[in-house]
């Protein structure tokens, strides 16, 4: 009968330590999944205080107004205020390009909140930055914001790419 006992006991003993090998498991699936979005939840805020950057306003004002396809030499000939402004967006959106790609920021938060101003800034940089990389032999300058403004380009063309605004529109806040 003693023995009886000891093996009921031994094989309670097997369940319940596999049930803490399994539940630790979950628990260590389930934080994993909480630090992930916690990290993705960061990078959105740092990504919106980079768009609230008075440096950024004011190069987005810089560069809206060229003409699509603007060359370096006309972007020079204004003032290197103009060319340093496209350095600093082509900076941020090479960063933020690198960051999508490696699944560290969302794509969706970056189309939401940079979007059309990523693709609209990168229509007018676009050539400038070809004479860069030719007089740099530099093939590589801003390739990440090239990658960026041609994903969320495709995006745009898509139905999903309506305006919030137009998408959202029966959307009502939770009380």
């Amino acid at each position: 009968m003693f023995a009886t006992d000891l093996n009921s006991l031994a094989n309670i003993a097997e369940i319940v330590s596999t049930l803490t090998v399994v539940g630790g498991a979950v628990f260590a699936v389930i934080q994993l999944r909480e630090f992930r979005q916690q990290r993705l939840d960061a990078a959105a805020v740092q990504l919106a205080r980079t768009f609230y950057d008075s440096e950024f306003a004011h190069a987005v004002l810089l560069l809206r107004n060229l003409p699509d396809d603007v060359p370096a030499a006309e972007l020079r000939g204004r003032c290197s205020e103009f060319e340093a402004a496209a350095i600093k967006i082509c900076t941020i959106y090479e960063t933020v390009g690198l960051l999508v790609f490696n699944d560290m920021m969302s794509f969706s938060m970056v189309r939401e909140l940079t979007g059309g101003i990523a693709v609209v800034l990168w229509r007018k940089l676009r050539r400038w930055t070809a004479d860069i990389r030719a007089e740099q032999s530099q093939p590589s300058w801003a390739e990440w914001f090239q990658w960026l403004a041609e994903q969320l380009g495709a995006q745009h063309e898509s139905k999903e790419a309506q305006p919030a605004y137009l998408r959202h529109a029966k959307w009502r806040p939770r009380s």
